[in-house]
């Protein structure tokens, strides 16, 4: 196996689901000491620390995060291909941003920074964290599967709870209550007519009914209906607000959560570029540069048994890496 690989494998043998970041964060650590980088620990929480790894810096900063979704799948190296729990998303990438900065590093270019953050898969702490350092860079290389294409943007999110009451009632007489479940079946068909923004690089406004709750026993007539829905936005977010509580009306309590807004990314010549419809800790990070956003592997398969990462792609990924960061540089 190539470094790179070897280097992903070993990461990926290391369970770092969120919130179990530790062994993970503390073997980059060693590494990047050994290597002779200065090494700085964040803590975010009790046991969860960010990693910044740097030289001189005031250059680029590589950055990615080092949670996985659960549950944790252990490596193994099929044919072409090197399987487990954030082949791609994203311990894959970690390792080729490791391999890029100490090759960089080995030939005299001491402005590139590291920075491994924790959360990202669940609320972003890290991120949010990492923004309150003092960083120096002028470029931010977030690292994402974005099948080795830079990103020229990435759709928004907003999290938002739809809350119907009704009345309880005995399902043997359940005409003395008022169904909250039915009254919430009847309701979410009617988004599919709802007028949502588009855009020409983004695409469309998407939504996805992620979560519905309801009841407590079935011989009780639900008194409460909640639905649960992550919208993907491409502009603006208060238009998409205005639709959705327009949709609501009296019918439905609306309750807000995390809004992240969509974002344009600078691209550099020779690179394919293409938008991507998911989120990063991109908009959490802004203090740490411009940013681009570019990893190897697909996002098709994060998330998924068979996470996977090309190891043609991967080994590539460390020349694309550092070819970013010199023309940056530049």
């Amino acid at each position: 196996m190539s470094d790179v690989v070897t280097l992903a494998t070993e990461l990926l043998s290391i369970e770092s689901t969120t919130g179990r970041e530790r062994d993970a964060v503390d073997f980059v650590s060693r590494w990047c000491l050994a290597q002779g980088w200065t090494v700085s620990l964040q803590e975010v929480e009790p046991g969860r620390s960010n990693l910044w790894a740097t030289r001189r810096g005031g250059g680029v900063t590589l950055s990615t995060h080092l949670d996985t979704v659960p549950p944790f799948v252990p490596p193994r190296l099929e044919g072409t291909r090197l399987y487990g729990r954030g082949a791609c998303d994203a311990k894959g990438i970690a390792a080729a941003m490791m391999m890029a900065a100490q090759r960089l590093a080995e030939a005299g270019e001491d402005r590139v920074d590291l920075l491994f953050v924790v959360g990202e898969e669940k609320g972003s702490p890290g991120a949010r964290a990492a923004n309150r350092l003092a960083p120096t860079s002028r470029y931010l290389v977030n690292g994402e599967p974005t099948e080795s294409k830079l990103a020229v943007g990435c759709k928004g999110a907003q999290r938002v709870i739809v809350r119907v009451r009704g009345k309880e009632a005995h399902s043997a007489y359940a005409h003395l209550g008022e169904s909250a479940l039915e009254a919430m079946l009847d309701l979410l068909p009617q988004l599919r007519a709802l007028a949502l923004p588009a855009d020409p690089v983004l695409g469309a406004t998407t939504y996805n009914i992620g979560v519905l709750r309801a009841g407590t026993e079935a011989n009780i007539v639900p008194g409460l209906a909640e639905a649960e829905i992550m919208i993907r936005l491409v502009g603006d977010v208060e238009p998409v607000r205005a639709a959705f509580t327009a949709w609501a009306a009296d019918r439905a309590e609306l309750v807000w959560g995390s809004h992240i807004p969509a974002q344009r990314f600078q691209t550099i010549p020779g690179f394919e570029v293409e938008p991507v419809a998911y989120t990063s800790d991109i908009p959490l990070l802004d203090r740490w540069g411009a940013p681009l956003l570019f990893g190897p592997g697909s996002i098709h398969v994060a998330h998924t048994p068979i996470e996977y990462i090309g190891v043609a792609e991967l080994e590539a990924s460390v020349d694309a890496y550092v070819r970013i960061v010199r023309t940056l540089l530049a």
